[in-house]
Parts: structure tokens; sequence; C-alpha cells
């Protein structure tokens, strides 16, 4: 499907008077429509923090940890299999580490043999280590099983998570988790990195109290790694997460890292410096997670713990190399998932509200990737499904806005609990397993759920912008404003903005990128580039003026700065 069909939306213009006036307005506008409508929330510092006593039982588990530190018992960090799980890993490790612990380490379920979460195979792995105290990280608020064998093993369970929570808690020592019953921290969204970040400021806070030396470790160290994790699970830039991931970039361009970020960075070229947000989503953790995709999310964890730049570079390098092994994998199930809907001859008017996709040659660690990329090409919710070690097929589902994907489920699971063997997640991704002979039937429960939920206009493919630019807008002061004025993210999205150019020159570069020079309106003439565009289609030399929907960006190259279009949407007006 192409995206002729879209539609542009401008946002509406909304009160921005609370704003400093020597913003631009437009400027003033994109920050308004977002939800800032004051001065004071443009302060990103540490102070706007939410205080650690707000998290339900932070404090509780903190006392435990602090505990285990000061008895030098043994502590084991069990993580995730993706970037934030990664993160919130090395975090705990290197903090619990630097505060005078003695006994610290870690496991990671394996993705095709262990399953998400905290299982009892985990569970005799920690015991036979010695361990006394058990800290989940980025999971764990579903893992009745897991907890059940600790508590049996005489090992305290600490669960610091954020995905929802089911009906029954496990029986954990403590449960920090925002998005428990229970919990009235303001920022539902943190994610698993963040949560983790609050429970060490507590502990912190204790050792303070106790006059002990853990008190003068700096948390402020590892902010880089708070975003990242925060960026890499795609959760809403609250304002929270805001100030947790502008501390963390700024400290990642003022060179204040940890090698394994700074080889990442190398081997990925980008400039510290210029680091933005999106540098962290789409080259940093993309990385990071290659590892729990294919491999072993251990390769990523240590990456992130490497106290020598030279070592962090040689398991940054490890992990280019599967996420290019990654990369082809998925491109060939992309396109085995394109065939497979060409073959049902579907059109707009004839697809259903919900995808549910399964091929037998498919690999289990990148559905995920593949379902995100067909629901952005068919604007529908996507379920895809890979055969797992166990017989199960494993599911990785992505929602569009208007369905709460976990919702659905649950909704499916209660309808029908004979069908989903074990599922969780968020409103725009969620993962599931379920057995090959009842894929079909889910399909149908799961389709008629949809049906009932998704209106039509949810179904409509369309983007939002923040309207038109004139020339004063296509300058490096103006842009460096605009870039300032972030993080921008999930729930706080970079600003679009559309006008119709003339187009002066169009050439392919680097295979299928549409290299372009534009005059716009005001006779400003711009550099622009589109991605992967359809090279059956552009060039069109035919084509004189077009209509662009686009970020505004700053180009550097050999020494210079100047503006350039990153287009997102093109169509042409002859």
């Amino acid at each position: 499907m192409s995206t002729d069909d879209l539609t542009i939306r401008r946002r509406p213009d909304v009160d921005c008077e609370g704003l400093p006036q020597q913003l631009p307005w437009i400027l003033r506008q994109v920050l308004a429509r977002r939800g800032v409508a004051a001065s004071e929330q443009l302060d990103l510092t540490l102070k706007q923090l939410p205080h650690f006593k707000q998290l339900h039982d932070c404090e509780k588990a903190a006392a435990r940890i602090f505990q285990a530190i000061t008895q030098g018992q043994s502590i084991c960090i069990c993580g995730d299999f993706d970037a934030d799980g990664a993160t919130s890993t090395a975090l705990m490790v290197s903090v619990l580490q630097a505060m005078g612990a003695r006994k610290v380490h870690y496991c990671v379920p394996n993705r095709f043999t262990d399953g998400y979460g905290l299982s009892p195979n985990l569970v005799s792995y920690a015991a036979e280590r010695g361990t006394d105290l058990l800290i989940t990280v980025d999971s764990g608020v579903s893992c009745h099983e897991g907890v059940a064998a600790a508590n049996a093993a005489g090992i305290d369970v600490i669960i610091t998570d954020h995905h929802l929570a089911g009906a029954q808690l496990p029986p954990a020592f403590a449960l920090v988790n925002p998005n428990q019953p229970a919990c009235q921290f303001p920022c539902k969204s943190i994610a698993g990195v963040g949560v983790a970040f609050y429970v060490l400021l507590a502990v912190r806070a204790l050792a303070r109290e106790q006059h002990h030396p853990a008190a003068q470790v700096n948390l402020a160290q590892w902010l880089d790694l708070v975003a990242l994790g925060t960026v890499a699970d795609v959760v809403k830039l609250e304002a929270t997460n805001r100030v947790l991931v502008q501390q963390g970039l700024q400290r990642i361009r003022k060179g204040y890292c940890r090698p394994g970020i700074q080889a990442l960075l190398s081997v990925t070229q980008r400039q510290a410096q210029q680091l933005q947000a999106a540098d962290l989503g789409f080259a940093l953790a993309p990385r990071i997670n290659a590892a729990g995709r294919l491999d072993d999310m251990a390769l990523g964890i240590e990456c992130l713990l490497a106290d020598e730049v030279e070592t962090a570079l040689e398991y940054a390098e490890q992990l280019n190399g599967l996420n290019q092994q990654r990369r082809e994998i998925e491109n060939e199930m992309r396109e085995s998932a394109v065939a497979y809907m060409a073959e049902l001859q579907l059109d707009a008017s004839t697809l259903p509200p919900l995808l549910v996709l399964y091929q037998d040659d498919w690999h289990q660690g990148v559905v995920g990737i593949v379902a995100g990329r067909i629901k952005e090409q068919y604007h529908r919710p996507t379920i895809t499904f890979a055969i797992g070690d166990d017989g199960l097929l494993k599911g990785s589902a992505r929602s569009i806005p208007g369905l709460h994907m976990r919702d659905l489920l649950e909704r499916v699971h209660t309808l029908h609990p004979q069908l989903i063997a074990r599922f969780g997640g968020h409103a725009m991704a969620a993962g599931l397993s379920l057995a090959p002979e009842h894929l079909d039937d889910f399909r149908a429960a799961a389709t008629a759920v949809a049906e009932q939920w998704l209106d039509a206009q949810a179904l409509e493919r369309e983007i939002w912008t923040d309207g038109g630019l004139d020339a004063s807008c296509f300058s490096v002061p103006f842009v460096q404003q605009l870039e300032q004025l972030g993080p921008w993210g999930q729930g706080f999205p970079e600003p679009l903005f559309d006008d119709v150019f003339e187009v002066v020159q169009q050439r392919i570069v680097g295979e299928k990128h549409l290299k372009l020079v534009l005059r716009s309106n005001d006779g400003v003439m711009l550099d622009a580039i589109a991605f992967n565009v359809d090279t059956q289609r552009w060039p069109d030399l035919e084509v004189r003026r077009a209509e662009l929907v686009y970020k505004v960006q700053l180009n550097h190259f050999r020494g210079r700065t100047n503006v350039q279009l990153l287009v997102e949407h093109l169509a042409p007006l002859r």
C-alpha cells in the first residue's frame, strides 16, 4: 500500500501566552500543542523530578538493598532481553558495586529458551550462585511462578518494573512499579531503567541517613544509561521522562558518558556533541537490542559495563555485526509478509482491522520489528508469530492509536481462556504465546475484538503537522532553538511541517534515497532528502512542484552547517 491515501492534518492554534515571548510564535505553538503551557515546564533540571517517596514500596526495597550491601550479601539482578532491560541491569550492577556491594552478579532470560522475566529456571541459577537477594529490573510484575520459586528457596525478591499489572500481584518482598494499583507516582510512563534509578536514589538517601560511604555516589554519572533505556523503550515522554532523557543527553554531549556508550557512538558514526534523542532510539538502541534478538543480551550488558573504551569497542563491533544480521533477517521476513499480504489481494476497503501473520520460517527474535514495519505500511495493528523452541508460537504485537493492545489480549483471554498461554505488554506493544493449533481461532477472536473497538477514523492514515514555515524558519539559529526545546519522542512528537515547494533538482543517492533541491514560496533555496523512496516513481523530472511533510534539521558536513529538510511524505503536484 502506498501513502497516497494519507491525510495531512494541521494541529489547531492554542493559547501560548504563558510561554517566553522571545521564542518565535511557531515554537510557542509547538510547545503549547504538546502540553507545555508555562515557562516553568521548560525547566528540565533534576530538581523537577518527583520524590522517590511517591513510588510505592520504594523505601522498603531500598532498606532491603542497603541491608544486603552492609551485610555483604549476594545480590542477583534479573534483567530483560531488550535495551531497557540491558540498561537497567547495567545501572543496577554498576551502581551497587560503586555503593560497596561486594557480591553482585546478573542473569538475563534467554528469549528462545527461558521466555520473558523471572522464571523458576533463572531462580535455580541464582540459588546455585548463593544469592540472598534477587532484584528484577524491567520485569517481574507478572512472574508469579518465579517469585514463588525464589520464596521457596529462601531468596528475597524485589521487583522493579513498569509493565501493567494483572489482577493478582506476585508475593515479592517489595514491588516497585508505578503501574500497580497502590502506587501514586505521577509518571506512569517511566521506563524500567527509570524505576531502577529511583530505587537507587532511595538507597543513597538511606546511606546518607546512616552516614555510609555509599552516600558519596553521584547517581548523575549514570544518567546516560537512563536516557538510553528510556528512549529505547519508546515510553511517553512526560515531564519526568523528559528530565531524565535531557539530563542524560547533556552529559553525553559534554563527553561524560561510559565507555560502552562512547563505543556505540563510534560504531554508529554519531557525534556526541550533536546527539539527539532520536539517535539513541534509531542508532544505539537497535545495536543493544540485536544481542537479545539474535544471541545473548549479556553481550549488550557487558558493553555497557565495560570500564575501558578498547573493551567496549570490541563488544560494540560485535553488536554492530549482530544488528546487520538482524536487518538482513528482518528484510527477508518483511518481504515474505508483504508477499503474503499481496496474495490476499486486499485493498484499504477490505483490509481487516487487525493483521495476524505467521510463517514457519520466521525468526522469533525479529517478529516484533516486522510487526512494527507492517503496521506502518498498512496502518493496521499487527501481530506476527514465529515458532519457538518449546513448540509454542511466540507473537509480538504493535498497535495504532485507538487500540490498546494489552487490553485487547486480555479481552480475548477473558472470552477464550484456552487460547493464549501467556501475554503481557503495553498499549502500543505486547507479546504473547499460544499453541499452533489455536492460531486460527485466536486470529478470529482478536479480529472480532478489534472490529468492536476500532472506529473508522482510527483506521484512516493521517499525519499531523504544525503547519507551514516562512523564510525566517529556514535558518540555523531557528533550528538550533527548535532542537533545544527537545527531547522529542513518544508522546512529545518531534515537529513536522507541511508546505508546497518548487522542485529545482532531484536525483537518487545511495540506491534508494531521493536528494532534492527545493525553492520555498519565499524564494529560499533548500536541500532536502527523502529516504527509501519508490524508485519506480522517483525521480520524476516532470514534477515541478510537490507537497512535502518534513522535519527541519541541521546538516553538519566538512565543517559547515546548513539547514536541511528531512522529508517524511512527498506528493507530486506536477
